[in-house]
């Protein structure tokens, strides 16, 4: 027993007549999309190289707004029951060629058919549950891969402190670092031995005597250029005088 004809499936379809494109070329396009849900055909229409899907891509919307308008179906549960490219006229044009020849161009068109069918119950539900576990995981691979996600989102909730724990913590910590501080009392140890720390107005007077010291060492300094400086000029005065007496 044969099956139905292809001009007789049932189906929503629509016809693109006269297509400047040779039959050969279409049918590359539809057999890509033969069987595809609607979504995946106009996802294959969109990112195909050749010319000749952009008509093919209008034809397969032409065939979803006929099914919603007319036959009140959802374009989410149709698919690409079937299509092809039937030929057209051809166009017949010559080119000059040497030698005083000609040669033929033949410029072929074709007739673009699409039918859009329902999925049946059990092929919709698998299709939806395809859909919703994602490409390249099942059903059942989806539901497990949530339940892990859940187990391990429970279980960092459960390791990770409250708001009012950690905010408590970083204050019990800073209280006890400033008790240590004030109970060193300004002694620092140093080699294993505790050593007073000088407070800062020891360091202030120790500053002063230092600054008093450099200050008289400049003095004793400047007093010994000075003496030098005397010395210097007397031995030349007796050197004048001894030559004035010569």
């Amino acid at each position: 027993m044969t099956g139905a004809k292809t001009n007789e499936r049932p189906g929503t379809r629509a016809r693109a007549s006269y297509v400047r494109s040779s039959p050969y070329k279409a049918r590359a396009v539809l057999d890509q999309i033969r069987g595809k849900s609607y979504a995946e055909a106009l996802e294959i229409l969109a990112f195909s190289e050749r010319d000749v899907a952009v008509p093919i891509r209008k034809v397969v919307d032409s065939a979803a707004a006929n099914a919603e308008h007319n036959d009140g179906l959802d374009a989410d549960e149709l698919y690409v029951s079937a299509c092809y490219a039937d030929e057209g006229p051809t166009l017949k044009r010559w080119r000059p060629r040497a030698r005083g020849r000609a040669t033929q161009i033949l410029k072929r068109s074709c007739h673009i058919t699409v039918i859009l069918s329902r999925y049946e119950a059990e092929a919709l539900e698998e299709f939806r549950a395809r859909a919703a576990a994602g490409p390249g995981r099942s059903a059942s691979e989806a539901e497990a891969r949530r339940r892990r996600v859940a187990r391990s989102r429970q279980a960092s909730g459960d390791q990770e402190p409250s708001d009012d724990e950690a905010g408590e913590k970083p204050s019990s910590a800073a209280e006890e670092s400033s008790g240590d501080e004030e109970s060193s009392g300004g002694e620092q140890a140093v080699g294993g031995e505790a050593v007073e720390k000088p407070s800062s107005g020891d360091e202030q007077a120790v500053g002063e005597e230092s600054s008093a010291a450099e200050q008289t060492s400049g003095g004793e300094q400047a007093a010994s250029e000075q003496s030098s400086g005397g010395e210097q000029a007397g031995g030349e005065e007796s050197s004048d005088n001894e030559a004035r007496e010569a």
